[in-house]
């Protein structure tokens, strides 16, 4: 890594960030491309300038499907190597206006699906850091970025979040804009990203988004009404994992909130099915091109995905989106009397192992019905791998929803 020359605290800081990463990327490898030399410029004129932003001088990851016109953009594929596109993504864009310095292009998994790439967990690295967005969950837990970009289709914001101890915040579908992205799924698909805390976190969005409200988020003012939801029918969770669900409703439930155990409603069971389906079809049709071009280069869990979404005709994914209209309306109902939703973020720590990301049920129903979640670290597993829970809120209502889970950030914080 070229050492440039450093001037200004905002340089500083992004030196310090480089550094961070030169020392943990031979083992971690969050990155796809890193361009240390054009973030510091990138930070010597933040430093020149004195402007200011809601992200001014905080390093950025970009994940790896986002287009970026100064870096190229593979999307996790040997298809895509190198390719360079003409402009930055809506999101990038909004993040280089708000004053983030871009580092670099962090590791996905193939086109933002299953196949793992590189990425280790940055506390053990014989254990995976979830997926899709395996490099910004990683980096950011690691120290190499303040901030990175994350989307999610399935769990693959919350669930590398949870398992590399960092927050992630997927917000409400469509409130950040997806232009300039590599799109999967045009129904599931939404734009999230990874901070520290819980306020990073909404200032992070905030600044994609446009959205005052959450760049500037004050905790809620008073003590919220939690469901708690054990998601039984999504699959098994470990004790470990049900242990730190009972131990923050608990706590909360001490600092003053109505905690309440319950099911979703009838209409929003069984939709688990209902996410794969959608999931495989719309992939199918947005890798048309790739199927036709380079089948052989796609990977197999990819292939079976493609040839599963073709067997799911129109009229049934015109019935599957029917579903979840029926779902959403239940639970705006749902959401009268709750403010938020209490559940698990993933089954436990992230499994041993690098050729798989994990278990992404608990995530998938909550990306379906379209609304904002939010992951906190929750203790550790008997490995001393972080968990998470998942606080859940109502579509549409982002920064009521963040402010909830900084309150319950607070809460944890005490001990």
């Amino acid at each position: 890594m070229t050492q440039a020359r450093t001037e200004g605290p905002i340089s500083e800081r992004v030196a310090a960030r480089l550094a961070a990463i030169a020392a943990r990327e031979p083992v971690l490898r969050a990155y796809a491309h890193l361009d240390p030399d054009a973030a510091l410029a990138a930070a010597r004129t933040l430093d020149a300038s004195g402007d200011s932003g809601p992200l001014c001088g905080a390093v950025v990851a970009i994940k790896d499907i986002f287009d970026t016109a100064d870096m190229p953009t593979g999307c996790g594929s040997p298809i895509h190597a190198g390719r360079r596109p003409g402009r930055d993504a809506a999101a990038v864009a909004a993040i280089r206006a708000a004053g983030g310095v871009i580092v670099g292009k962090s590791v996905t998994t193939e086109f933002a699906y299953m196949h793992p790439g590189p990425t280790t967990h940055p506390l053990n690295p014989a254990h995976t850091p979830g997926g899709s967005s395996s490099g910004s969950a990683a980096s950011v837990a690691a120290g190499g970025a303040d901030y990175a970009t994350g989307t999610q289709t399935a769990g693959s914001i919350i669930r590398p979040a949870a398992f590399c101890g960092v927050v992630g915040f997927k917000p409400s579908r469509g409130l950040v804009s997806r232009s300039g992205l590599a799109l999967f799924s045009e129904t599931l698909d939404t734009i999230g990203g990874f901070a520290r805390d819980v306020a990073g976190a909404a200032r992070f969005i905030g600044a994609m988004a446009g959205r005052r409200d959450l760049v500037e988020l004050t905790p809620a003012a008073a003590a919220p009404r939690i469901a708690v939801v054990r998601g039984a029918e999504w699959g098994p969770a470990t004790p470990e994992a049900h242990a730190a669900l009972e131990d923050a409703a608990g706590r909360f439930a001490r600092a003053g909130a109505a905690v309440r155990n319950v099911d979703l409603p009838e209409a929003c069971r069984g939709l688990l099915p209902v996410q794969q389906a959608v999931m495989a079809h719309e992939g199918a049709k947005a890798l048309a091109w790739e199927v036709a071009a380079a089948w052989e280069s796609l990977s197999a869990p990819l292939q079976a995905l493609i040839e599963e979404g073709r067997g799911v005709d129109s009229r049934d994914h015109a019935a599957h989106m029917r579903r979840v209209v029926r779902a959403q309306a239940a639970m705006a109902g749902f959401f009268e009397d709750f403010d938020v939703v209490l559940t698990l973020s993933a089954p436990g720590e992230a499994p041993e192992g690098l050729a798989s990301t994990g278990d992404s049920s608990f995530n998938r129903v909550w990306t379906l019905l379209g609304g904002p979640a939010l992951t906190l670290p929750a203790g550790t597993g008997p490995r001393g791998l972080p968990l998470g829970v998942q606080v859940v809120g109502p579509i549409w209502r982002d920064a009521e929803t963040a402010a909830v889970a900084l309150w319950a950030e607070g809460v944890l914080a005490e001990g």
